[in-house]
Protein backbone atom coordinates (compact mmCIF):
# COMPACT_ATOMS: atom_id res chain seq x y z
CA UNK A 1 0.00 0.00 0.00
CA UNK A 2 1.44 3.32 -1.06
CA UNK A 3 0.99 6.19 1.37
CA UNK A 4 1.20 9.88 0.69
CA UNK A 5 0.40 12.82 2.92
CA UNK A 6 -0.25 16.49 2.43
CA UNK A 7 0.23 18.05 5.91
CA UNK A 8 -0.60 21.55 4.81
CA UNK A 9 -1.96 24.51 6.71
CA UNK A 10 -4.65 25.48 4.25
CA UNK A 11 -7.15 28.32 3.91
CA UNK A 12 -10.80 27.83 3.05
CA UNK A 13 -11.43 25.76 -0.07
CA UNK A 14 -14.17 24.68 -2.45
CA UNK A 15 -14.35 20.96 -3.28
CA UNK A 16 -13.45 19.72 -6.75
CA UNK A 17 -12.15 16.57 -8.46
CA UNK A 18 -8.49 17.56 -8.72
CA UNK A 19 -7.32 14.82 -6.34
CA UNK A 20 -9.55 12.23 -7.98
CA UNK A 21 -8.18 13.16 -11.40
CA UNK A 22 -4.67 12.12 -10.34
CA UNK A 23 -5.92 8.53 -10.62
CA UNK A 24 -7.67 8.52 -14.00
CA UNK A 25 -7.04 4.79 -14.55
CA UNK A 26 -9.63 3.55 -12.07
CA UNK A 27 -12.23 4.23 -9.40
CA UNK A 28 -11.29 6.61 -6.60
CA UNK A 29 -13.21 6.67 -3.35
CA UNK A 30 -13.41 9.28 -0.65
CA UNK A 31 -13.47 8.21 2.99
CA UNK A 32 -14.38 10.24 6.06
CA UNK A 33 -15.66 9.61 9.57
CA UNK A 34 -18.08 11.24 11.99
CA UNK A 35 -18.23 10.95 15.74
CA UNK A 36 -14.70 11.02 17.11
CA UNK A 37 -15.50 13.67 19.70
CA UNK A 38 -18.86 12.72 21.28
CA UNK A 39 -19.20 11.23 24.75
CA UNK A 40 -21.81 8.73 23.54
CA UNK A 41 -22.63 6.64 20.51
CA UNK A 42 -20.61 4.92 17.79
CA UNK A 43 -18.07 6.31 15.37
CA UNK A 44 -19.20 6.05 11.74
CA UNK A 45 -17.17 6.13 8.54
CA UNK A 46 -18.37 6.29 4.95
CA UNK A 47 -16.71 5.42 1.66
CA UNK A 48 -18.06 6.96 -1.54
CA UNK A 49 -17.36 6.66 -5.24
CA UNK A 50 -19.25 9.39 -7.09
CA UNK A 51 -20.56 8.28 -10.47
CA UNK A 52 -19.48 11.43 -12.22
CA UNK A 53 -21.31 10.67 -15.45
CA UNK A 54 -24.59 10.35 -13.54
CA UNK A 55 -24.30 13.03 -10.86
CA UNK A 56 -26.20 16.19 -11.93
CA UNK A 57 -24.05 19.29 -11.76
CA UNK A 58 -26.71 21.15 -9.79
CA UNK A 59 -26.40 18.48 -7.08
CA UNK A 60 -22.62 18.16 -7.24
CA UNK A 61 -21.97 21.85 -6.59
CA UNK A 62 -23.93 21.64 -3.33
CA UNK A 63 -21.67 18.91 -1.91
CA UNK A 64 -19.31 20.29 0.72
CA UNK A 65 -17.85 19.60 4.13
CA UNK A 66 -20.77 18.32 6.22
CA UNK A 67 -19.90 20.76 9.01
CA UNK A 68 -20.73 23.63 6.67
CA UNK A 69 -24.24 22.31 5.95
CA UNK A 70 -27.38 22.43 8.06
CA UNK A 71 -29.32 19.27 8.88
CA UNK A 72 -31.91 19.72 6.12
CA UNK A 73 -29.25 20.19 3.45
CA UNK A 74 -27.31 17.18 4.72
CA UNK A 75 -30.44 15.03 4.61
CA UNK A 76 -31.19 16.13 1.05
CA UNK A 77 -27.63 15.50 -0.13
CA UNK A 78 -27.53 12.18 1.72
CA UNK A 79 -30.39 10.99 -0.48
CA UNK A 80 -28.87 12.42 -3.65
CA UNK A 81 -25.42 10.95 -3.00
CA UNK A 82 -26.95 7.53 -2.42
CA UNK A 83 -28.76 7.92 -5.74
CA UNK A 84 -25.74 9.00 -7.80
CA UNK A 85 -22.81 7.28 -6.07
CA UNK A 86 -21.62 3.96 -4.71
CA UNK A 87 -21.90 4.29 -0.94
CA UNK A 88 -20.96 2.15 2.04
CA UNK A 89 -20.83 2.74 5.78
CA UNK A 90 -18.68 1.25 8.54
CA UNK A 91 -19.58 1.52 12.22
CA UNK A 92 -17.55 0.90 15.36
CA UNK A 93 -19.54 0.48 18.54
CA UNK A 94 -19.02 2.09 21.92
CA UNK A 95 -17.55 -1.21 23.12
CA UNK A 96 -14.99 -1.18 20.29
CA UNK A 97 -14.12 2.46 21.00
CA UNK A 98 -13.50 1.71 24.68
CA UNK A 99 -11.47 -1.41 23.86
CA UNK A 100 -9.10 -0.06 21.18
CA UNK A 101 -9.41 3.77 21.65
CA UNK A 102 -11.21 6.29 19.48
CA UNK A 103 -8.43 6.80 16.94
CA UNK A 104 -8.08 3.10 16.21
CA UNK A 105 -11.87 2.71 16.14
CA UNK A 106 -12.11 5.54 13.59
CA UNK A 107 -9.52 3.87 11.38
CA UNK A 108 -11.26 0.52 11.79
CA UNK A 109 -14.60 2.06 10.79
CA UNK A 110 -12.89 3.39 7.66
CA UNK A 111 -11.56 -0.08 6.85
CA UNK A 112 -15.02 -1.56 7.34
CA UNK A 113 -16.55 1.02 4.99
CA UNK A 114 -13.85 0.42 2.38
CA UNK A 115 -14.28 -3.37 2.53
CA UNK A 116 -18.03 -3.03 2.03
CA UNK A 117 -17.52 -0.64 -0.88
CA UNK A 118 -15.23 -3.10 -2.66
CA UNK A 119 -18.06 -5.64 -2.59
CA UNK A 120 -20.49 -3.16 -4.16
CA UNK A 121 -18.52 -2.44 -7.31
CA UNK A 122 -17.22 -4.72 -10.05
CA UNK A 123 -13.81 -3.04 -10.09
CA UNK A 124 -12.42 -2.09 -6.64
CA UNK A 125 -11.14 1.46 -6.18
CA UNK A 126 -7.46 1.91 -7.00
CA UNK A 127 -7.12 4.86 -4.66
CA UNK A 128 -8.69 6.15 -1.47
CA UNK A 129 -8.73 9.79 -0.46
CA UNK A 130 -8.77 10.11 3.33
CA UNK A 131 -9.72 13.20 5.29
CA UNK A 132 -7.01 14.16 7.77
CA UNK A 133 -3.46 12.88 8.18
CA UNK A 134 -3.92 9.36 9.58
CA UNK A 135 -4.19 6.64 6.90
CA UNK A 136 -6.18 3.48 7.59
CA UNK A 137 -4.68 0.19 6.43
CA UNK A 138 -6.73 -0.69 3.38
CA UNK A 139 -4.66 -3.53 1.97
CA UNK A 140 -2.38 -4.06 -0.98
CA UNK A 141 -2.94 -2.33 -4.27
CA UNK A 142 -4.75 0.68 -2.82
CA UNK A 143 -3.06 4.06 -3.12
CA UNK A 144 -3.98 5.89 0.09
CA UNK A 145 -3.75 9.68 0.04
CA UNK A 146 -4.40 11.60 3.26
CA UNK A 147 -5.57 15.18 2.73
CA UNK A 148 -5.72 17.74 5.51
CA UNK A 149 -9.11 19.47 5.30
CA UNK A 150 -9.97 16.97 2.59
CA UNK A 151 -13.71 17.29 3.25
CA UNK A 152 -13.44 20.87 1.99
CA UNK A 153 -11.19 20.05 -0.97
CA UNK A 154 -12.43 16.81 -2.54
CA UNK A 155 -15.98 16.09 -3.70
CA UNK A 156 -15.54 12.40 -2.85
CA UNK A 157 -14.41 13.08 0.72
CA UNK A 158 -17.07 15.76 1.18
CA UNK A 159 -19.72 13.30 0.03
CA UNK A 160 -18.37 10.72 2.50
CA UNK A 161 -18.49 13.30 5.28
CA UNK A 162 -22.18 13.94 4.55
CA UNK A 163 -23.03 10.24 4.49
CA UNK A 164 -21.15 9.53 7.72
CA UNK A 165 -22.54 12.54 9.58
CA UNK A 166 -26.17 11.99 8.58
CA UNK A 167 -26.00 8.24 9.22
CA UNK A 168 -24.59 8.80 12.70
CA UNK A 169 -27.09 11.55 13.50
CA UNK A 170 -29.90 9.15 12.64
CA UNK A 171 -28.43 6.54 14.97
CA UNK A 172 -28.30 9.06 17.82
CA UNK A 173 -31.86 10.25 17.14
CA UNK A 174 -33.05 6.66 17.52
CA UNK A 175 -31.13 6.27 20.78
CA UNK A 176 -32.54 9.60 22.00
CA UNK A 177 -36.00 8.07 22.05
CA UNK A 178 -34.84 5.67 24.76
CA UNK A 179 -32.68 8.21 26.60
CA UNK A 180 -34.39 11.58 25.96
CA UNK A 181 -32.86 13.38 28.95
CA UNK A 182 -29.38 13.63 27.35
CA UNK A 183 -30.42 15.74 24.37
CA UNK A 184 -28.96 13.41 21.75
CA UNK A 185 -31.72 14.44 19.36
CA UNK A 186 -29.85 17.72 18.86
CA UNK A 187 -26.35 17.29 20.33
CA UNK A 188 -25.66 13.86 18.74
CA UNK A 189 -23.83 12.75 21.88
CA UNK A 190 -21.35 15.62 22.04
CA UNK A 191 -20.48 17.06 25.44
CA UNK A 192 -22.78 20.06 25.40
CA UNK A 193 -23.76 21.70 28.71
CA UNK A 194 -27.15 19.98 28.45
CA UNK A 195 -25.52 16.59 27.99
CA UNK A 196 -23.00 17.10 30.79
CA UNK A 197 -25.72 18.22 33.19
CA UNK A 198 -27.83 15.16 32.34
CA UNK A 199 -24.79 12.91 32.74
CA UNK A 200 -24.25 14.30 36.25
CA UNK A 201 -27.92 14.03 37.16
CA UNK A 202 -28.94 10.75 35.53
CA UNK A 203 -25.67 8.86 35.30
CA UNK A 204 -24.03 6.77 32.58
CA UNK A 205 -25.96 4.81 29.95
CA UNK A 206 -24.78 1.80 27.91
CA UNK A 207 -24.29 4.22 25.00
CA UNK A 208 -21.68 6.32 26.83
CA UNK A 209 -17.98 5.90 26.10
CA UNK A 210 -16.43 4.85 29.38
CA UNK A 211 -12.91 5.66 28.17
CA UNK A 212 -13.81 9.37 27.80
CA UNK A 213 -12.96 11.50 30.84
CA UNK A 214 -16.37 13.06 31.62
CA UNK A 215 -17.93 9.60 31.59
CA UNK A 216 -15.15 7.86 33.51
CA UNK A 217 -15.20 10.68 36.08
CA UNK A 218 -18.93 10.19 36.56
CA UNK A 219 -18.43 6.45 37.01
CA UNK A 220 -15.71 7.11 39.61
CA UNK A 221 -18.10 9.35 41.55
CA UNK A 222 -20.79 6.71 41.37
CA UNK A 223 -18.37 4.01 42.55
CA UNK A 224 -17.17 6.18 45.47
CA UNK A 225 -20.74 6.91 46.52
CA UNK A 226 -21.57 3.18 46.59
CA UNK A 227 -18.53 2.25 48.70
Amino acid sequence: MKKQALPLDLPDYTPDFSFEDRHSHGHVCGIDEAGRGPLAGPVVAAAVIIRRADMPMEILVQINDSKKLDRDKREFLFKMINQYAHVSVGVCSVEEIDRINILQASLLAMRKAHMKLKKLVEIPPVAALIDGNMPPKLGRGVNVLTIVKGDARSYSIAAASIIAKHHRDEIMIRHAKKFPQYGWMTNAGYGTPEHLEALEKHGVTPLHRRSFAPVSNRLDKQSSANN
